[in-house]
């Protein structure tokens, strides 16, 4: 089948095996003592962005829930190291999502012998790590397409079909230089 391919699609082809082989780093938090609210809030500021830079953003943001979800990505990032061997700053939040969890339930006594119902919600927090280093290559072998290759490419990715792959955006979008290459 990659003998029927030109060379650059043989190289997309690789590049995109690559994407789907590699499979991540995860930590989960499960059971904390939060609204799912408060803490997708600070979940959806942080995804998608490379470790280095989420965990600055935690550290500067003014929300309670910032403190669990960063000793989440430190536990996701330590595996990736000790586990895999990634390096901390090649890797990327690619998944963070937040689930309910049970409601923790007390009473508390009122006046003339009652009692009021406090409930306290949990979520359960997934934060999944993925070492984008491979894709070194594949940014520098892109920016040696024409132009109007590139924009092929940008246009497939934006699709809504199979070959946009979420770690693809992310690389195109990012730190990519759409002008032509200068020849000297």
């Amino acid at each position: 089948m990659l003998n029927n391919l030109r060379k650059r699609d043989r190289y997309e082809f690789y590049y995109l095996n690559q994407v789907k082989k590699r499979d991540g780093v995860y930590a989960l938090g499960q059971y904390i003592p939060m609204s799912v609210d408060k803490a997708r809030r600070v979940i959806d500021q942080i995804r998608g962005r490379s470790y280095e830079e989420s965990l600055m953003i935690l550290e500067l943001m003014p929300y309670r829930a910032c403190y669990p979800i960063l000793k989440l990505i430190y536990s996701a990032a330590a595996n990736g190291s000790h586990n895999k061997g990634f390096k901390k700053s090649d890797l990327l939040i690619t998944k963070a999502e937040v689930n309910k969890g049970t409601t923790m339930k007390k009473l508390k006594p009122r006046a003339r012998g009652r009692s009021y119902m406090i409930k306290r919600p949990t979520c359960h927090i997934t934060i999944v790590l993925k070492d984008m280093s491979y894709l070194k290559g594949f940014r520098e072998y892109i920016t040696t397409f024409p132009l109007k290759g590139r924009q092929e490419l940008m246009a497939a990715v934006n699709s809504k079909s199979k070959f946009g792959i979420y770690a693809l955006r992310l690389l195109l979008i990012g730190e990519m230089d759409w002008e032509e290459p200068k020849l000297d």
